[in-house]
């Protein structure tokens, strides 16, 4: 609540915040559109694939020339994050590999790092946080994304001295969905391929979201930052509305559809003949919480909180996101504060491929949200257990032996690189007590 009043004595001691944002997609074209009315909030450096594109997409999101002509625009991530003069650096690629990367030399520069980048943050995020730690700098989630929202109500429910009996976030679910391949994603969005293509929309990348990876990967995210326990059978997308919360997600022992307190879960805006759920969470994230006792009980009542029928659980939930024109609270509670917007502490939820259809050897796999494989949530234990190969891994690698349609890929099915650092990096992980 403070922000502003020091970000004000920064602009005026003449020490305005500095970042480099690599990646100018979608997530980084919305935090370019508000840094022009933050004032001492710069973006310094921004890296991208195509440094044109970068500037048209400053240009579009109403930066004038001026800004543009200050900033410079670079082709090279890595080189973006060791850029003189930066403070923060926002990794919003979406690539995993390219992610982690740009985080390393970010760390090593005595960067903080905002991972928008969550397919990273999953795949070898508790590494990457323990490197930031030790070099004393900020490894943060990105606010606006549901984790960090989701990671900011736990702490909030913790710290008010609630038991957290269930966190995550609301989306368009039905099982059928996890098989919907790139050529059919548009039907499920209302689109045509044509307005698709005119809008500049990746249909893997539209996919994901549909296909139940992304959920998958969020829930990971937010399990690791929480200490929250992922559902032993993967996600269950229950249909729930604002309404029901409380009522659905609690223990299975007292009438709920969870294991225990202290789960991950998404819930669907469909109900599973496809009906819309009233009041639905589609866009929003939500935390469950249990009263410690009976007199917290009694004022959940009495201050007009719905709860369950017992009494004892009641929802929060905040109904929308605002993705990356929130960014820059993750920016400048990085450089103001030295505070992470929520931050992997642990290895609890992993991302694993499984397979949308019977795959054949020698079929090579394409990743989040493409044709051969999505994302499903499983306990890390669970995943080191079975081998399983996680999403982030399952893109250009070739299968050696078949796995059957619904069955999880593990790393026995298929030929890793281990010259890769992101591979030496989830050695790492997987060879480290958490």
């Amino acid at each position: 609540m403070n922000l502003m009043p020091m970000l004000t004595a920064r602009r005026e001691a003449g020490k305005p915040v500095p970042a480099a944002l690599i990646g100018a997609g979608k997530f980084g074209s919305m935090f370019l559109s508000q840094v022009p009315h933050i004032e001492g909030l710069e973006v310094a450096v921004i890296a991208d694939l195509d440094p044109e594109r970068a500037k048209t997409a400053c240009r579009n999101v109403g930066w004038d020339e001026a800004r543009i002509a200050r900033t410079r625009f670079v082709d090279d991530g890595a080189a973006a994050a060791r850029a003189d003069g930066v403070e923060v650096v926002l990794e919003a690629t979406g690539h995993p590999a390219a992610g982690a990367r740009h985080a390393l030399a970010a760390i090593e520069a005595g960067r903080h790092v905002v991972m928008v980048n969550v397919e990273a943050d999953v795949l070898v995020g508790p590494v990457l946080a323990r490197k930031a730690q030790a070099a004393g700098v900020v490894y943060s989630m990105a606010y606006g994304d549901q984790p960090a929202l989701v990671s900011e109500m736990v702490d909030w429910a913790r710290a008010a001295g609630f038991t957290v009996a269930a966190a995550g976030k609301g989306t368009k679910y039905l099982p059928a969905y996890h098989n919907v391949t790139p050529d059919d994603v548009w039907t499920h969005y209302g689109l045509t391929p044509e307005a698709a293509k005119a809008a500049g929309m990746n249909p893997q990348m539209f996919n994901s979201f549909l296909d139940g990876t992304k959920s998958a990967i969020e829930m990971a995210a937010i399990a690791n930052a929480c200490g929250l326990d992922v559902p032993e059978a993967g996600l269950a997308f229950p249909p729930c509305g604002v309404d029901d919360l409380a009522q659905v997600l609690r223990p299975r022992a007292v009438g709920g559809q969870l294991e225990r307190d202290g789960m991950v879960e998404v819930v669907s805006s469909l109900e599973r003949d496809g009906r819309p759920v009233f009041r639905d969470l589609r866009w929003g994230v939500y935390v469950v919480l249990k009263a410690p006792n009976d007199y917290a009980a009694a004022c959940f009542k009495q201050y007009g909180l719905p709860t369950d029928a017992t009494g004892r659980y009641a929802a929060m939930y905040k109904p929308f996101h605002l993705i990356g024109l929130e960014l820059s609270i993750s920016v400048l509670n990085a450089a103001l504060r030295g505070e992470p917007t929520g931050m992997t502490r642990g290895w609890r939820g992993d991302a694993v491929a499984v397979a949308k259809r019977a795959l054949k050897a020698g079929e090579m796999l394409d990743g989040e949200g493409g044709y051969t494989v999505y994302g499903r949530l499983m306990p890390a234990a669970a995943s080191q257990s079975c081998g399983g190969l996680p999403i982030g891994l399952a893109h250009g690698v070739r299968l050696t032996r078949d796995v059957a349609a619904g069955q999880p890929v593990t790393e026995a099915d298929v030929t890793l690189d281990e010259s890769q650092p992101i591979v030496s990096l989830r050695r790492e992980l997987a060879a480290t007590a958490w």
